[in-house]
């Protein structure tokens, strides 16, 4: 398992990028939805990009919605299913995670 971040460092309506591998850049996305943890890759599925436009920059800012600022796509934070943009009917890529009973967020595989 891959150490992600604290469960505290989470918040609703909101996400987060996280660098577990160290690489220089943000490759995954976090955030809490409802009463669990939410992890994606990084990569809007229209043209293969980062997601965001800024540190943390991942969420309408009504933060109903995760969005590619890229194309404006916008992608439902519990499914990472794209509701509206030229990825209609595509999806992030969704990671498994696991809490332990410490609040540590652990990327599962």
């Amino acid at each position: 398992m891959t150490y992600l971040c604290q469960l505290s460092e989470l918040r609703h309506d909101s996400a987060i990028g996280l660098d577990p591998w160290c690489d220089g850049r943000d490759t995954l996305i976090a955030l809490r939805y409802g009463d669990g943890v939410r992890v994606f890759r990084n990569n809007c599925p229209h043209y293969d990009v980062p997601m965001h436009y800024r540190k943390n920059g991942f969420m309408t800012a009504d933060g109903q919605h995760l969005v590619c600022f890229a194309h404006g796509a916008l992608f439902r934070p519990d499914s990472g299913e794209c509701v509206l943009g030229p990825c209609l009917g595509q999806s992030l890529k969704a990671l498994e995670v696991s809490i332990d009973d410490k609040g540590s967020v652990w990327l599962v595989g």
